[in-house]
């Protein structure tokens, strides 16, 4: 195989002094007595105390203070029960109350993983040859627990990505649910998830109106508990469908951080234990503007769902499922739409590759074609994607992953026709990447993964991660990977 392919010695490393401060859960039990433990301090070991906190762990968090204070507030019912009035505690004891229930927690401690990588909306300051990118990581931490996070950079002329600094003051978004739903593609998801019986279903559409909000949709769920007699699965299904309306959300952060320091956490129910693998793609619409998405799997400790994060600027994001046949993992959405249609790759069955149409960028109920399949002995267990592909003049260039014997993935490439993705142009007959003896050892050994690829000076920047521990990235010659499909043709 004639393809030249340049291992860089620059790692993306994890930093283990980038901690959120998560609320610390107790049950109200123990938090009542953890309460009078701390009010039966005298004054003197009060303030000594909170000063300790402070001197510990303000410099390590944009506003511990605020943190603390809102942990306090949690424990109103606790308070209450022990007939505390809230109002007349000191700030001191507060804040001392609200430490107890506060915890910190290193986004980034277990694993640092499956990059992807796009150019910056902000190219100024960079000079010829060069590009500012944003890189997105599957960070992990304590519990498997899984988020996204960004670091920044240049990529200069000999393709040498320099980061910039990386900020310690991670920044929590504010949190607004604030969508509106639509009811018909509300329901259809909902009977997509959960078998609705025909009374029921006939009680919920008639108690939502056609378009919604979350605020509204609780109250409709608590008039149908009132008013009719729920039985064991129709309380599941109260329970589905706040879970489901609790995947639509919109964040934004503080202008004043840099974007290292924005951690997309699991926010809702669908999430809550881990948001995996984004794939960032910048989109440009028909009229030339340019959205970033970024296809996610939520998932919640049982059920996973496919999500679309979108931003404009980094700054603000919006969240929603993802409805139709490509509800599976590893969906990976075109930059730009094809004859008038969004197309996604996706995995639909676990094991085989598909390329999926749809009129709407996140209902995909259109037509579907299998693209690849298991075919050579590296990829007998299943093959998908690393990303969203890349528009060349001779093709959509996929960059693929495939499973093979003892587990091994290993990265190859495909090339697919620019005016109809349905059809193979080429694939590669071996691996474009496996693990060294220096990337097999790590979380999950024998691993290569990568989320999402540019091309910088005909090159191809191919960001990603070694035994789902750290990440690196690596240049291919542009010209000899195409040309080398083309030469292999059709698998």
């Amino acid at each position: 195989m004639g393809i030249t392919i340049n291992r860089k010695n620059i790692l993306f490393k994890p930093k283990l002094d980038r901690v959120l401060a998560r609320r610390f859960n107790l049950s109200p039990e123990r938090s009542k007595r953890i309460i009078e433990r701390v009010m039966k301090l005298s004054d003197e070991k009060k303030n000594a105390l909170i000063t300790q906190i402070l001197r510990n762990y303000a410099r390590r968090h944009r506003s511990v203070l605020n943190v603390l204070e809102r942990n306090f507030k949690l424990k109103a019912q606790e308070l209450k029960d022990l007939q505390i009035d809230a109002k007349k505690l000191t700030e001191v004891e507060k804040l001392l109350i609200g430490s107890y229930f506060t915890m910190e927690y290193s986004i980034e401690a277990a694993a640092y993983f499956n990059p992807s990588i796009v150019f910056s909306p902000d190219q100024s300051q960079t000079h010829e040859g060069e590009k500012r990118v944003i890189l997105s990581f599957r960070a992990v931490g304590e519990g498997h627990l899984s988020s996204i996070v960004f670091r920044s950079g240049i990529i200069d002329k000999n393709l040498n990505i320099e980061l910039d600094e990386v900020g310690i003051l991670l920044d929590k978004p504010k949190h607004v649910k604030n969508y509106r739903y639509k009811k018909d593609d509300f329901i259809e998801k909902l009977m997509q998830m959960h078998t609705v019986q025909d009374d029921i279903q006939e009680i919920i559409e008639k108690k939502l109106t056609d378009t919604f909000t979350y605020d509204e949709l609780m109250r409709f769920v608590k008039e149908i508990e009132e008013d009719n007699e729920m039985t064991h699965d129709n309380q599941i299904l109260m329970h589905q469908i706040m879970w489901l309306a609790s995947s639509h959300y919109e964040i934004s952060y503080s202008l004043d951080t840099s974007i290292s320091e924005r951690v997309i956490f699991p926010i809702s129910d669908t999430e809550k234990n881990g948001i995996e693998d984004a794939r960032f793609v910048a989109f440009k619409s028909e009229k030339g503007n340019t959205t970033y998405y970024a296809t996610y799997t939520a998932y919640d400790g049982h059920t996973i769902l496919p999500k679309l994060l979108s931003t404009k600027d980094f700054i603000n994001f919006k969240v929603q499922p993802i409805n139709g046949k490509i509800a599976n993992k590893g969906a990976a959405l075109f930059p730009r739409k094809i004859n008038g249609k969004y197309v996604m790759l996706c995995r639909i069955d676990g094991e085989n590759s598909y390329v999926s149409f749809s009129d709407s960028i996140t209902n995909w109920h259109g037509e579907i074609h299998l693209v690849a399949e298991p075919e050579f002995p590296w990829e007998f267990i299943q093959v998908g994607n690393c990303g969203s592909p890349l528009e060349t003049e001779k093709g959509w260039l996929v960059i693929t992953h495939s499973v093979g014997p003892m587990r091994e993935y290993v990265i190859g490439a495909m090339l697919l026709d620019l005016h109809d993705p349905s059809k193979v142009l080429g694939k590669l007959t071996e691996p474009l990447l496996f693990a060294n003896e220096e990337e097999r050892n790590g979380y999950v050994p024998n691993v290569l993964y990568s989320c999402g690829q540019i091309i910088h000076n005909n090159q191809l920047i191919l960001p990603y991660a070694y035994s789902d521990h750290e990440s690196t990235y690596a240049t291919i010659c542009l010209d000899e990977l195409l040309n080398t499909l083309l030469e292999e043709g059709n698998p």
